[in-house]
């Protein structure tokens, strides 16, 4: 990563702020660095291997293309998801997990058709026909379905990851994925159990300055592997472009030498 995790940034951000030590989860206990005042302590520097370690699998994920998940439904988190995951053009959940949602992803995607089709509708004049209360009605359901599948309405196929904030706040989500084989990536607390996860970012998952500075590394590793994704696209473009127009050289070339061979014939 070009970015090296500094470890008093995560600390100043509070990162390292785990859960009262009887509600923890034994598993956890390699993350932990210390209780102190009945709380447990996060390791920072395991948080700052782990978050690099994470940031190098992201990036690999957005510069091939796929899409990354971000997942947070809890107050604190939100807005945070939605800025920062928006920001990188990656879809979210912020709302209820509609249940399904990869498992059943036919049927979503049927939901978001059902909401380009009320917008279709509103251009081509079919919504100014209907009657008043129909006006209201579809108005409502076209509210409804923003809400919930919004930011998913560009994900025509399964995500290539999920980025979970709280993974037991959101375990339907993280069965889904782990039922598709979906790679999942989260902010797990002291409370959380880190086997359900495929890259584990050992954090604070409850307070808003914690999410944010974890979501803004791992948001800026997605922006590597995006911009990698438009270089390397340039590129290539370049080279079929370049190679156009040597293919193109090698007939005019090859055209001129018939021409100067049939001139030579005629004398």
């Amino acid at each position: 990563m070009a970015n090296k995790i500094e470890v008093k940034e995560l600390l100043d951000a509070g990162v390292h702020f785990g859960h009262l030590t009887r509600k923890w989860n034994p598993n956890m206990a390699p993350y932990i660095y210390m209780e102190r005042n009945g709380i447990h302590v996060i390791n920072l520097y395991k948080t700052a291997a782990k978050v690099e370690e994470a940031n190098e699998a992201l990036k690999k994920i957005a510069a091939s293309g796929r899409k990354i998940l971000f997942v947070a439904t809890k107050k604190q988190a939100k807005d945070i998801v939605a800025d920062k995951a928006g920001a990188v053009n990656m879809p979210y959940i912020t709302e209820r997990w509609p249940g399904g949602m990869l498992t059943n992803f036919v049927t979503i995607r049927k939901a978001v058709k059902k909401m380009t089709s009320i917008d279709r509708m509103k251009k081509d004049g079919t919504f100014d026909t209907l009657s008043k209360k129909e006006k209201l009605q579809v108005d409502r359901l076209r509210a409804k379905l923003e809400k919930n599948l919004g930011s998913i309405a560009d994900m025509t196929r399964l995500p290539g990851a999920l980025f979970i904030v709280d993974t037991m706040r959101e375990h339907i989500a993280v069965k889904e994925a782990q039922k598709l084989n979906i790679p999942i990536f989260a902010m797990v607390d002291t409370n959380s159990d880190p086997r359900e996860v495929d890259y584990v970012i050992p954090s604070n998952d409850d307070a808003s300055k914690s999410i944010e500075k974890v979501l803004s590394l791992v948001t800026s590793a997605v922006a590597e592997g995006l911009a990698e994704r438009r270089a390397d696209k340039e590129a290539e473009k370049a080279e079929k472009e370049a190679a156009a127009k040597e293919e193109a050289k090698a007939e005019e070339e090859a055209k001129a030498k018939k021409v100067a061979a049939l001139e030579a014939d005629e004398d």
